[in-house]
């Protein structure tokens, strides 16, 4: 049985494997700004301060964390860009 959030439409993928705090988010902020409002972006990292990170990045910016997952040292994260 698949994942039901596999099955979503991203937008954009942003592949963070690799690198460290604070790189990730930094991308990640470049990233979103590049979306259109309500677009959905997948992040991929490997880095675990990002199960911090990027949680506070969308509440602080306003933005919609969908999902977060981790499992075999990566982690993964669904983000809508806020409406306005």
């Amino acid at each position: 049985m698949s994942d039901p959030i596999e099955s979503l439409t991203v937008d954009a993928v942003l592949d963070a494997s690799g690198l460290f705090c604070p790189e990730p988010v930094m991308m990640l902020h470049q990233k979103v700004r590049d979306l259109p409002a309500g677009g959905l972006l997948k992040v991929i990292a490997t880095d675990p301060s990002t199960t911090r990170d990027i949680p506070k990045f969308c509440v602080f910016l306003g933005h919609e964390l969908i999902e977060q997952q981790a499992g075999e040292g990566t982690f993964l994260y669904w983000i809508r860009k806020k409406l306005d």
